[in-house]
């Protein structure tokens, strides 16, 4: 297997990425979105877990294997978040007994 090497200019501007995200997520963070805070961070949040998984975790390069792997990791957190999703949405469906 051959190594993959990056240089350094490409990690720099991914890093560069990582901290201009994490100081857009610090300032969305200040102001009222409404409904759409969290899925505003959600999404920034995807973006800076595939630039890590990507180029430092060297994903890009990988086999077919291991991008199966971290699909399917994905796959089941969107299953867990919508499961939760549900919960949360449906609670009031129901009354509770006493109240």
């Amino acid at each position: 297997m051959t190594e993959h090497i990056d240089s350094i200019r490409t990690y720099a501007l991914v890093l560069l990425a990582l901290l201009v995200l994490t100081a857009v997520t610090t300032l969305v963070a200040f102001v009222d979105l409404g409904e759409f805070s969290v899925v505003v961070a959600l999404a920034i949040a995807v973006c800076k877990m595939l630039l890590v998984a990507l180029f430092f975790m060297h994903v890009r390069h990988s086999t077919k294997l291991t991008k199966l792997v971290l699909l399917g990791g994905l796959l089941w957190l969107v299953i867990l978040l919508m499961l939760t999703l549900s919960d949360f949405t449906t609670r009031g469906w129901i009354g509770v007994p006493g109240r």
